[in-house]
């Protein structure tokens, strides 16, 4: 549907929030568009006979394309000109939440896999580019989350996209682009990080964004300057709270999902932490396997001998192997 006057919105409870949905167009496209994308990459594996793991393409449907359909058509869509709190969880969704579903599908690996050679090898390089990799380092990646945010609330930008639908959706396109950074190398794309960034280096910098990510939240939530305290003031419903109200109510929904997202994604980290760890050792055992085989096999010929060969020294008699007189004479004696 399309968007209603504030004065005859309905009052958004918890029973009309499911029921309140609209229509927006470019956000369906890119959802029909990366879908599309990535389903292509699917068939086409599965026809060379090769495996795609289902529980990453269904992640990538629904926390990934499901997220920016909620965020963008759903009762935060249609009542974030209204009210600051629904256009603030509509934000941290888009750029917390949306890449999270995003790179848990590995989209970019798919479309390695999937592509034929030259197009993968081109894909493979933009990847693994001087520019990739400057953008997706951990510091660089974590700070333009936190400017991009700053920059939505504290700065014209925010009040000028709720005038202007067409910015509106570019700062849709931005935050999740610019969330993407710090969670597609992090998660699936190892070789953009440098080779110091283990395992137990992205928890401690995935707990490190956690903390940045609130303080957004943080500084929306305290601070005494309304964003586009003008707009809101003019748009409110006669239901809505007072702006600055509104405006708390929305910070600390920024908080709560920017530290509640942390959680699942330190459990993914630990979970590959440890499969890596037993494919490591696995790998260890196998080699220290090989190296006994290897090892058992020179010395095998050595310790069995040539057919018709002389005893080994080590079974004949002792005063055989000692010299001198006793052992010339024990030899003269002997039949």
């Amino acid at each position: 549907m399309g968007r209603m006057s504030p004065a005859y919105l309905p009052d958004l409870t918890w029973g009309s929030f499911p029921s309140a949905w609209q229509l927006d167009v470019p956000a369906l496209l890119l959802v029909l568009v990366l879908g599309g994308l990535y389903g292509w990459g699917v068939v086409r594996l599965h026809r060379r006979g090769e495996h795609w793991p289902v529980a990453r393409t269904a992640v990538f449907a629904l926390l990934g394309l499901g997220t920016i359909v909620s965020a963008t058509m759903s009762a935060l869509a249609v009542y974030d000109e209204v009210l600051f709190w629904p256009a603030a969880v509509q934000n941290i969704l888009l750029d917390l939440i949306a890449p999270l579903g995003l790179a848990l599908g590995d989209p970019l690996a798919l479309a390695c896999r999937a592509l034929p050679g030259r197009a993968s090898v081109r894909v493979r390089r933009a990847m693994t580019g001087r520019f990739a990799r400057v953008l997706a380092f951990p510091l660089v990646s974590s700070v333009l989350v936190l400017v991009s945010e700053l920059c939505v609330y504290f700065t014209p930008y925010f009040e000028t996209a709720l005038r202007h639908g067409a910015l509106h959706q570019l700062m849709y396109l931005q935050l999740l682009l610019v969330g993407s950074l710090f969670v597609l190398p992090v998660l699936t794309q190892e070789e953009l990080l440098p080779r110091w960034c283990s395992h137990p280096v992205r928890a401690a910098m995935v707990f490190l964004d956690g903390l940045i990510d609130a303080v957004p939240g943080i500084v929306v939530m305290t601070s005494s300057t309304l964003v586009a305290g003008t707009w809101y003031a003019q748009h409110a419903p006669p239901w809505a709270p007072a702006v600055q109200a509104d405006q708390q109510l929305g910070g600390g929904a920024m908080i709560t999902i920017a530290e509640l997202v942390g959680v699942p994604f330190l459990l993914v980290i630990f979970v590959q932490w440890v499969r890596a760890e037993r494919t490591r050792t696995a790998a260890l055992d196998r080699r220290l396997d090989a190296e006994l085989v290897r090892g058992a096999a020179a010395t095998a010929p050595a310790a069995a001998g040539p057919a018709g060969a002389a005893e080994p020294d080590l079974v004949r008699p002792w005063w055989e192997n000692e010299g001198g007189v006793i052992g010339d004479r024990m030899r003269r004696e002997r039949p």
